[in-house]
């Protein structure tokens, strides 16, 4: 090296040493000289830039999982609320069971409590119903006859589904309304428009007040059923079959009065409207009068005579209700006042138990108003007599009519023989 090189050199060094001197804060103020010389700078902010770039794309990914993180959270959350109201609901609804349970057997302690108090003072249980059997033709078996016999065949067809009757009026039984004429008329009877009565003739308390119920014997007969319009048949009946007709009818009610509740019955089934065998009411009444008459005078023990008919109606009527599950027809009492408009009291058919029948009437159908009230259309009140001289308790019945069908009939036959049975033995007379 030569002397002019050297000398190139320290003028170097010197101006150098004069620079890192002029700007020894700015130069030396990150502790790392080289982070001030223009290549290391150079190459530092590009890297900047692509770590920069690097960190944009992580963000976005943590910024995805955050979500992703977030949201499975909430549903946690969600679910976790879900499940204790669940389990709050179920809990209360475990409580609410419990209470009601626990209400059931209070009312169940009750209804023991007063069944074991109605047999401790006498008082009789309500009687439970039948269910009708399959229709199939009974074997009556006339007074007197083997009772063992009887009761085998009916065993044989009749298979009984009890159910209790629960009073469940749908009408004002009150003393005070049943006080009332007006009410009585409007809830109870149907007036004929060729006779009259009055509120000194029809009382429903005075009606309610008379004892209409017998002492039970099962060794002689008590009741008689008897048909002055045997023919009378249903829109299903069969030509010739006599179980199809209300005679059948009436061999079912005997069954369920002798089987069911042990009264004896006598069903007479003779045909008073038939002449020469040809149909013929023109004298119906009285020939079945003068059967009847000869009937009771052999059974002076009969208490109870009815007369089972089925009604008449238009074509397109029909009378038919629903009594335990089962298509029923509907019951009609029919009394007669002997006491027309026109000629007023009727003498030649004279009846000294025209206030009997009445009651008796009276407190059949008070007794279907409180445990079959869809049942019955009412007490029609006519103005001949109807051979209901022949007995103080002495009914005309008309079950259904000729738009019914058998079965239907038949089934009504169980609850009138409950609320027959009511009546008979002086149950519920004051609801």
């Amino acid at each position: 090296m030569t002397n002019i090189q050297r000398a190139f050199c320290v003028f170097l060094s010197l101006i150098f040493l004069c620079v890192v001197a002029a700007l020894t804060g700015d130069f030396f103020k990150h502790g790392e000289i080289y982070r001030q010389l223009p290549l290391y700078c150079f190459l530092e902010k590009k890297a900047l830039q692509e770590e920069t770039g690097r960190d944009r794309e992580t963000e976005m990914l943590l910024k995805e999982k955050n979500e992703e993180h977030l949201g499975e959270e909430v549903e946690a959350e969600n679910r976790k609320e879900q499940e204790a109201l669940l389990m709050a609901e179920a809990e209360v609804a475990e409580k609410k069971e419990e209470k009601q349970k626990k209400e059931v057997q209070k009312s169940e302690e009750k209804s023991a409590d007063s069944t074991e108090n109605k047999k401790d003072t006498g008082v009789e249980n309500k009687e439970p119903e039948i269910t009708k059997p399959e229709i199939t033709q009974m074997e009556i078996t006339p007074a007197g006859s083997d009772a063992a016999e009887k009761k085998a065949s009916v065993e044989k067809t009749v298979k009984e589904q009890e159910t209790v009757a629960v009073p469940h009026p749908q009408i004002d039984l009150s003393p005070a309304k049943l006080a009332d004429f007006d009410y009585v008329m409007n809830q109870f009877f149907i007036l004929d428009s060729n006779t009259e009565t009055n509120a000194q003739q029809i009382s429903g308390t005075r009606f309610l007040g008379e004892d209409l119920s017998i002492k039970q014997d099962s060794k002689v007969p008590q009741i008689l059923i008897y048909h002055t319009h045997s023919q009378e048949t249903f829109v299903d009946s069969r030509e010739g079959k006599e179980e199809d007709t209300i005679v059948g009818v009436g061999n079912y009610l005997t069954d369920l009065l002798e089987e069911k509740y042990g009264y004896q019955v006598i069903h007479v089934t003779d045909a008073f409207d038939m002449m020469g065998g040809t149909l013929d009411r023109s004298k119906a009444y009285d020939y079945a009068r003068t059967s009847i008459e000869k009937v009771l005078e052999e059974n002076p023990t009969v208490e109870v005579v009815i007369d089972l008919h089925r009604d008449g109606v238009p074509d397109d009527r029909r009378l038919v209700t629903e009594v335990n599950g089962k298509s029923t027809a509907q019951l009609l009492f029919y009394n007669g006042l002997s006491y027309t408009v026109n000629q007023g009291a009727v003498s030649y058919l004279p009846n000294p138990y025209i206030e009997e029948n009445l009651a008796f009437s009276f407190q059949l159908e008070y007794q279907a108003a409180q445990y079959y009230p869809d049942l019955y259309r009412g007490i029609y009140l006519a103005g001949l007599r109807y051979n209901l001289h022949l007995k103080p308790r002495a009914l005309l019945l008309e079950a259904g009519a000729q738009t019914n069908t058998v079965e239907e009939v038949r089934n009504a036959m169980e609850p009138f023989a409950d609320i027959l049975n009511r009546v008979l033995k002086g149950s519920d007379k004051e609801g």
